[in-house]
């Protein structure tokens, strides 16, 4: 990123990530050239290099964007909670909830995931991005076992569980997005996670 900030490169950020995110979505990542994006956006080439180095750049800025949406909305659910303690159903009914902006997200990061199995120095700078988005995920998730007065089972560590949960989570969504009339986002995440908290985990 350049360094500096003027009170106008908020809205030229937020400006260039949501064409960059619709672009994404519609045509994907490799089939999406800079001048498109700033087009949507409704900026110069100038513009977009004062604000990002490349594409990818653009990308992994996207990304931590929806982390911190997805984050926030996690914090609220557990939040609407209460204060009083949970069960594992109830931690479970949160993990299979989804908003209507969870497929173009889908789309976007699900692309990008493939080219970067391709390139290992992108597949790197995945990877850091995955894991401070899981760092706060486990974070998450052992409070809420906490209060669920529970706790993993012993050689099941809580990051291991949370990257089997996101595993299900997207695998789940795949389905879902190939077949919605048939299996509606969160169908077999509200059926069989329950179950798979329930089997890892433990009461204090």
């Amino acid at each position: 990123m350049p360094k500096g900030m003027t009170k106008r490169r908020p809205q030229t950020l937020a400006k260039l990530l949501d064409a960059a995110l619709e672009a994404f979505a519609e045509n994907g990542f490799g089939g999406t050239r800079i001048e498109d994006v700033c087009e949507r956006a409704g900026y110069t080439r100038g513009a977009f290099y004062s604000n990002f180095a490349s594409k990818e750049e653009l990308f992994f800025a996207l990304f931590d964007r929806h982390a911190e949406r997805v984050l926030e909305r996690f914090e609220r659910q557990a939040a609407a909670l209460g204060t009083g303690p949970l069960t594992v159903q109830d931690i479970a009914a949160g993990l299979a909830d989804f908003d209507q902006d969870e497929r173009t997200w889908y789309l976007v990061t699900t692309e990008f995931t493939l080219s970067a199995i391709r390139d290992p120095g992108a597949a790197q700078r995945l990877a850091e991005h995955d894991a401070r988005l899981r760092v706060e995920a486990v974070r998450l998730l052992g409070e809420l076992l906490t209060r669920a007065g529970m706790r993993t089972r012993d050689g099941v560590e809580l990051e291991s569980l949370v990257r089997m949960l996101i595993a299900v989570r997207e695998g789940a969504l795949a389905q879902s997005y190939v077949e919605p009339g048939v299996l509606p986002p969160g169908s077999l995440e509200r059926l069989f996670l329950p179950a798979l908290l329930g089997a890892v985990t433990e009461a204090v």
